[in-house]
């Protein structure tokens, strides 16, 4: 299930990749079977190993651009390129979705208040579960918003930290997972602060040293169970739908809130039968930097994720 680092990379973080040296603009508009040619070519020369191929499965045309449906290793990506193939780039934004959810965290700014997420039922203890890749930069964003909104909640909702169904971003994202997974199973009470310590340091190492996790029992646990650890969050993600990360599920529906403290604690509290006390709490409107280390987003990154 491992993709390819650099490539993961690029695709994960959407980035633009020019495919002609110096960026000269192409004359000439591609057909849809050139822009697949060109793709397979310039992806498996320039981005993978000479041992692993990438296959073009689908190339539509929308418009503006081409979509690419891709298979690396197994796994279906979609990326896009222009039609005339100067650049690859790996996802689009819908538009009027993001337009929307940018109004509702200006509003909230506006008035001190996180607009509620919709269409989640209500329970006198809310199942909250934030599904995230460990290397994915909102994925981390996420993390570092709903943590203050889980605390402050305590023992009034059932959460945690969950993990998509497979890996975006090479080697160090499956080990980490069952890293998180093994501390979260195995030595739950560090858990909280190791994963504070990792979204912020990305140093798992430092983060086990600094938050006194079993070294010995970690690593038992990563070579004997986190694999079927990984599993259940894996059977999990399939059974919701999870396609992104992040991706917020509250009583066993997909979230709408935002990445905003008092955002996740106002999409939380819209999930109880009857809200408690600590939901009136004033929590951060600022979203998160995405990726590692502290720090508020640009405007841009609120409704970004890392997807298949």
């Amino acid at each position: 299930m491992i993709f390819l680092s650099l490539l993961l990379a690029l695709l994960a973080s959407g980035c633009t990749i020019p495919l002609i040296k110096g960026g000269t603009s192409a004359k000439k508009m591609l057909s849809p079977e050139e822009a697949k040619a060109a793709a397979e070519k310039f992806i498996n020369e320039n981005l993978l190993p000479a041992n692993t191929q990438a296959t073009i499965n689908e190339v539509t045309d929308e418009g503006a651009v081409f979509n690419i449906n891709l298979d690396v290793a197994g796994n279906n990506y979609t990326s896009y390129m222009t039609k005339d193939g100067t650049l690859f780039f790996q996802s689009g934004i819908d538009m009027v979705k993001f337009a929307e959810e940018n109004a509702a965290q200006a509003a909230a700014a506006d008035t001190g208040k996180a607009a509620p997420a919709a269409n989640v039922p209500k329970t006198d203890k809310p199942k909250v579960e934030l599904f995230v890749m460990t290397y994915c930069p909102y994925g981390l964003q996420a993390e570092k918003g709903i943590i203050p909104a889980i605390e402050t909640l305590g023992n009034k909702i059932d959460a945690k930290i969950r993990f998509v169904h497979y890996f975006m971003h090479g080697d160090q994202e499956e080990q980490e997972t069952y890293n998180q997974l093994c501390i979260r199973e195995e030595q739950a009470a560090k858990y909280s602060d190791y994963l504070k310590c990792f979204i912020i340091e990305g140093d798992s190492a430092k983060c086990v040293a600094q938050t006194k996790v079993d070294a010995k029992k970690l690593t038992s646990c990563v070579a004997a169970k986190a694999k079927d650890y990984y599993k259940v969050d894996s059977d999990f993600s399939q059974g919701y739908g999870v396609s992104g990360s992040p991706t917020l599920v509250i009583n066993g529906a997909q979230s709408s809130a935002g990445r905003d403290s008092a955002s996740y604690l106002a999409g939380i509290c819209a999930a109880f039968t009857n809200p408690p006390a600590e939901c009136s709490k004033q929590l951060s409107t600022a979203s998160p930097a995405a990726g590692f280390g502290a720090g508020s987003a640009s405007s841009g990154s609120a409704a970004a994720e890392c997807g298949q």
